[in-house]
Formats: structure tokens, C-alpha cells, sequence
């Protein structure tokens, strides 16, 4: 197969701190398509919306997993794929389904989920797309059975691997995903440790652009509180790296009405703008029925960026403990090992990190969070974590199997009840049938 030379894209991180620096919030979608007419087609109408954007390709289900037989039979069947099959795609038809696309204020990242992304990565790199995002604990615990002490080594090669390019030109960029691990129900200062710690281990294996990643949870002002301390402790372990924060749209049940399903968009915006986070990656009003249109995408762009217009930066966020506690998570798997894969690993066989409901071999399961009464993330049991001088759960709090459907509708279900009724349903199927601009149904916040 002849390999396709591609020009390298400018830096991500680079591209985004710019934007920053001119008072924007960058909106990113999830979007990825098989076809390579539509994603040309998502990629443009991501670069042309009302909002200051970056372009993604997200891949498909069998590629993440390495089954390149089975995108192959599906290629030849014509069958749906749920994303982009980079590896498995002529190199030709992806470069004509670039070209033209990247700019230097429009990079575009490849997003995956893979536990082994080696394959992923070398094939991205060779297209020139030198940005992309995961990490050794947070691509293998929640999608894989994958020992991690494999996923870790096959995350360092790829780490290498994206380090290396960097001769050709190409500043590559990783995020890591820690910060949304399981997405719902597990309490900020372990998220905030997760996210700091897989950027560490790509500082430390070559990777100079990071990004932080932190998904909104069930309370705003918890919430700011969370990438406040990720900011902070950032700069305390990682003060030589290009660094920018990522927040993620809510990632657990997303509310199934239109006004629902936009409020909580446009709140997700407004902590990225109040906490002074670089770039929001955006849900759509689609996300609790099936795979969204590009319209839809390009919609969910345009409403948090309009959002972002209305929020102002906090000057400080309220103090509850979460610095303190993913500062002590931090430090207690520094002190394992120097290599900090290795420390990864040991954390978890001691259950130091801990994630709550993950039934990965390799996680004790030994921690359960909850909601408490004002909608807070809270521990309810902290296993063997290093931060027992900074929680005192509840004494005889028990999580049933009400309780615990109950918190993991929380959001839903209050976004839906408060904000539900704000667009009726025959307005609801005229933006899925016809996609229009949100200038045109009007105000959703």
C-alpha cells in the first residue's frame, strides 16, 4: 500500500491556547462518520459554524478494539459502522477527505477509546493528524478487560510513538481522558487525580502539549471546585508542559427532551467559561435517542458557543477538600514508583486508586460514591484510598438498588423536569428533520 504523504496539521494545543488568548471558548463535536463524503461533509460544517471550533474525527467501535477483520466485512458489506475506520480506509480516500479541511486555526483531533492505540496512532500520524486523546487507565478500565499492565506498555509505545513525530514537525497533542472515568457517580477528587496522573505519564514519556480533561458532574459549584484543583495541580506537576483544561459535556443519562437536553448543554458551557477552561467537547439533543446529524452537531456547537457569550470567569471557587484529596492521590502513587506506569499498576493491586462501580479485573471495588442531599458527588465508602484523614463517610449510609437509580437519573431527570417544556415536540422534529441554526428556534437558556 503506498503511504500518502500529508502536510502536518499545526499544533492543537497551540491552535487552542490562541483562540483562548482572543477571549474564545473552543467547541469541539464527537462527531464520526463511515463515509467519507459525510465526514468531509461534518468536518466543513464544523469549521463553518457560528463558533470558534475544532474539527474531530471519532473512530468506529471495531477499530477501537483492533478488530480490523470485521470493519473490513463491514467496508465490503456496506454495513454501518458508528465511525470513522481510519486504519482499515484507503490512505488516498482519507487525504481527499481531508483536503482542504485543516487550516491554521482548524486542526482536527482523532478520538478513539482504544486500550492498545499503537495501530491507531501510527496510522493517524501517517495522515497527519498528530492530535488525538486516551490514556493507560482510562481507555482500558471502562472498555476493556485488558490487563493494565499491558494497556500501560502499549500506551507508553504509543506515547514514544506521537514523541518521535515531533522530528517531522508535527507537536503532537494527547488528552487524557481520566477525567471522565465511568462517566457518572465517581466523586471529582478522583477524577481530577486520574487526569493529572495519565498526563504526567505522557509528560514523562515524551509529550510536551497535554490536555486535561474533566466531565460535568451533578453540581455547578462542585464542579468549578474540581478544575480549579486540576488547574492548580497542574501547574505543581506539570509546570513545563502546554497545558489547557477540556471539559465534557455531562456523560451519564442525558436528558431525552429537546429543552432538557439544551440546558444542560449550555450550563456545561458556562462552567468551561467560569472555571477558564480551554474547550468544551459538546453532547447534542440526540445523544438519549441515536447517533446525531451533522446538523445536530453543528446546532449543539452553535448553543454553547452562544452560551460561552453570556458566562463571566469566577475569580475563585468554593473550597470543599477536593484539592486536598486528589492532591493526596497524586502523591501517594508518586511515591510508589518512578516510572509512573509502574505506579499505575501497583496503585491499583493495592486499590490506592479505586473507581467506583468499574468491574474491571484489575479495580478493587472497593469504593462507592453518592449523591448527597444538595445534588454533591460524596463518598460513601473510600476503600483503601490514601485520603482517610480527609473523608469520613457517612456512618451507616447504604446504597441501594433504588438509591442508586435515582442518582444516576439525577441530571436527567431535573434537567428534563425544569427545562423539558421549553421547546414543544412539533419544534423538536422540525430541527431533527431540517437541522436549522438555533438563531432561528430562538433562546433554549
Amino acid at each position: 500500500m503506498t503511504e500518502i504523504a500529508v502536510r502536518p496539521t499545526p499544533s492543537f494545543g497551540e491552535v487552542v491556547a490562541a483562540l483562548n488568548a482572543e477571549g474564545a471558548l473552543v467547541v469541539q463535536p464527537r462527531m464520526g462518520f463511515a463515509d467519507p463524503a459525510v465526514m468531509r461533509r461534518g468536518l466543513l460544517a464544523t469549521r463553518a459554524a457560528r463558533a470558534t471550533t475544532v474539527g474531530t474525527i471519532t473512530l468506529d467501535s471495531y477499530t477501537r478494539l483492533g478488530d480490523h477483520q470485521a470493519v473490513r466485512q463491514a467496508m465490503l458489506d456496506d454495513a454501518e459502522l458508528n465511525g470513522y475506520p481510519i486504519v482499515d480506509r484507503d490512505p488516498a480516500t482519507t487525504a481527499e477527505m481531508l483536503g482542504g479541511v485543516l487550516t491554521a486555526r482548524f486542526p482536527v483531533q482523532v478520538r478513539h477509546g482504544s486500550a492498545d492505540p499503537r495501530q491507531i496512532i501510527r496510522t493517524l500520524l501517517e495522515r497527519g493528524l498528530p492530535a488525538t486523546e486516551g490514556g493507560p487507565v482510562s481507555y482500558c478500565l471502562p472498555y476493556s478487560r485488558m490487563p493494565l499492565e499491558l494497556a500501560v506498555d502499549y500506551w507508553r509505545q504509543a506515547c514514544e510513538m506521537l514523541a518521535e513525530s515531533r522530528d517531522s514537525g508535527a507537536e503532537p497533542h494527547l488528552e487524557t481522558f481520566g477525567g471522565c472515568m465511568m462517566g457518572q457517580l465517581c466523586p471529582p477528587a478522583l477524577l481530577v487525580a486520574l487526569s493529572l496522573l495519565e498526563g504526567m505519564f505522557f509528560w514523562q514519556h515524551g509529550i510536551r502539549c497535554i490536555s486535561l480533561s474533566y466531565a460535568q458532574q451533578t453540581h455547578p459549584g462542585q464542579d468549578e471546585e474540581a478544575v480549579a484543583a486540576l488547574q492548580q495541580l497542574s501547574r505543581r506537576f506539570l509546570p513545563f508542559a502546554r497545558t489547557h483544561v477540556v471539559i465534557y459535556t455531562y456523560m451519564g443519562v442525558f436528558p431525552r427532551t429537546f429543552g432538557g437536553a439544551m440546558e444542560l448543554l449550555a450550563e456545561s458551557a458556562r462552567l468551561a467559561v467560569r472555571s477558564g477552561a480551554g474547550r468544551l467537547i459538546v453532547k447534542t439533543t440526540a445523544e438519549a435517542h441515536r447517533i446525531p446529524t451533522v446538523g445536530e452537531n453543528v446546532a449543539a456547537l452553535e448553543h454553547a458557543a452562544d452560551a460561552a457569550l453570556g458566562a463571566l470567569r469566577r475569580a475563585a471557587a468554593e473550597r470543599t477538600g477536593i484539592l486536598e484529596q486528589a492532591a493526596a492521590l497524586v502523591e501517594c502513587v508518586l511515591g510508589l514508583d518512578d516510572d509512573l506506569g509502574r505506579a499505575l499498576v501497583t496503585a491499583f493491586a493495592r486499590g490506592l486508586l479505586d473507581v467506583p462501580f468499574c468491574l474491571h479485573p484489575d479495580n478493587a471495588g472497593r469504593t462507592r460514591g453518592f449523591l448527597d442531599a444538595a445534588g454533591r458527588l460524596q463518598w460513601q465508602r473510600i476503600g483503601a484510598l490514601p485520603i482517610a484523614d480527609l473523608v469520613e463517610p457517612p456512618a451507616g449510609e447504604r446504597l441501594t438498588s433504588a438509591s442508586l437509580l435515582s442518582a444516576l437519573r439525577f441530571v436527567q431527570s431535573g434537567f428534563d423536569d425544569r427545562f423539558g417544556a421549553r421547546v414543544p415536540r412539533p419544534v423538536l422534529e422540525a430541527h431533527t428533520a431540517r437541522g436549522p441554526r438555533l438563531r432561528e428556534l430562538g433562546s433554549m437558556s
